[in-house]
């Protein structure tokens, strides 16, 4: 497991810096630069274009006049060297400031929809395996065909509505009016917690939803495999039997899903949360596009790349821990 590790330790460099490279070209592909994004938005708005000149200053302050491959090395350089993600054309501020008001919020509330996700899907998607085409097992299965099937920000403008009309709270963002500008207190922290509950279930929905249905599928396949009987025959007692091994060999997707569920939190769902305005990475990463700001895009989808390759080692590591075959291979 040590070789292991360390093998995969290794491939995370290159795999980084190739996704890095890969991603700072898709973001060059449009015609244009942010200048030109910045041309167009005073045209449309029917205000006086920049003149040359100004063209010419902000074009050598941005280093847009550089070829591609000469702003991805000062980039990716200034990132590994001195931790310097560059600047925000868009917003005129270092990209590191902008992320450090961002991630804890998109963290914090990424790691609290995986806990839902992990606490709601696991115990239905085992009842539901054990009681396979009862009412309950109909029911479960039916919403959670609608938890896959009914888009995100579609759930978030339901529960805004449901808040709002039924029990007269704002929810838009995670503060009432009242304390968003306050200092931090104990009614501030209670004012956040009676928000909290709406991203967390509009983001955990379709997440759970597949996690019922893949544990409940796996779990039927493992009950129906021999070792099951032979335990039985030996007087094994029946729910610590299917605790100890059906169970936990169908456990093996919730670990092994760590992968692309904690990036897809981290840098997802931009939609969602203009409309239930957070400040997370989500909206500013699509600003970020729509505006070319490339070093600000960039970075977003860097981290969000880091964060799978850490997350399919964390995958890889937790399933050796969990199931002897996997620790067996290497």
């Amino acid at each position: 497991m040590l070789r292991y590790i360390t093998r995969r330790v290794l491939i995370l460099i290159p795999t980084v810096w190739a996704i890095s490279l890969i991603t700072f070209l898709i973001i060059q592909l449009p015609p244009g630069d942010y200048l030109t994004t910045v041309q167009a938005s005073l045209a449309a708005a029917g205000d006086q274009p920049l003149d040359a000149a100004e063209l010419e200053r902000l074009s050598d302050r941005y280093g847009l006049g550089d070829p591609w491959y000469v702003q991805y090395w000062k980039w990716i350089t200034n990132i590994v060297v001195h931790l310097d993600f560059g600047e925000s054309f868009s917003y005129n501020r270092p990209v590191s400031d902008l992320l450090m008001e961002r991630l804890p919020l998109t963290i914090t509330l990424s790691l609290l929809t995986l806990i839902f996700i992990w606490a709601i899907s696991f115990p239905i998607g085992v009842y539901s395996a054990l009681r396979q085409y009862s009412v309950t097992d109909y029911a479960f299965t039916f919403f959670g065909y609608l938890g896959l099937a009914v888009p995100n920000f579609l759930i978030a403008l339901v529960l805004m509505w449901i808040g709002l009309t039924y029990f007269g709270q704002s929810v838009g963002g995670l503060f009432s009016p009242e304390y968003r500008d306050a200092p931090w207190s104990l009614a501030k922290f209670g004012d956040l917690l009676a928000h909290l509950w709406i991203p967390i279930i509009i983001w955990g929905t379709a997440g759970t939803a597949g996690n019922i249905r893949v544990l409940r599928a796996n779990l039927l396949d493992e009950l129906r495999k021999p070792y099951v009987s032979a335990g039985r025959a030996r007087g094994m007692k029946r729910n610590r039997l299917i605790i100890k091994f059906p169970v936990r060999a169908a456990m093996n997707p919730f670990f092994s899903t760590i992968g692309w569920i904690l990036p897809g939190l981290i840098a997802a769902d931009a939609i969602t949360s203009q409309v239930l305005n957070l400040n997370t990475t989500g909206p500013l990463l699509l600003n970020a596009l729509m505006s070319q700001d490339m070093y600000l895009a960039g970075s977003i989808l860097l981290i969000s790349a880091v964060l799978v390759v850490i997350g399919t080692l964390i995958s890889d590591l937790a399933l050796a821990w969990l199931d002897p075959r996997v620790r067996l291979r290497y």
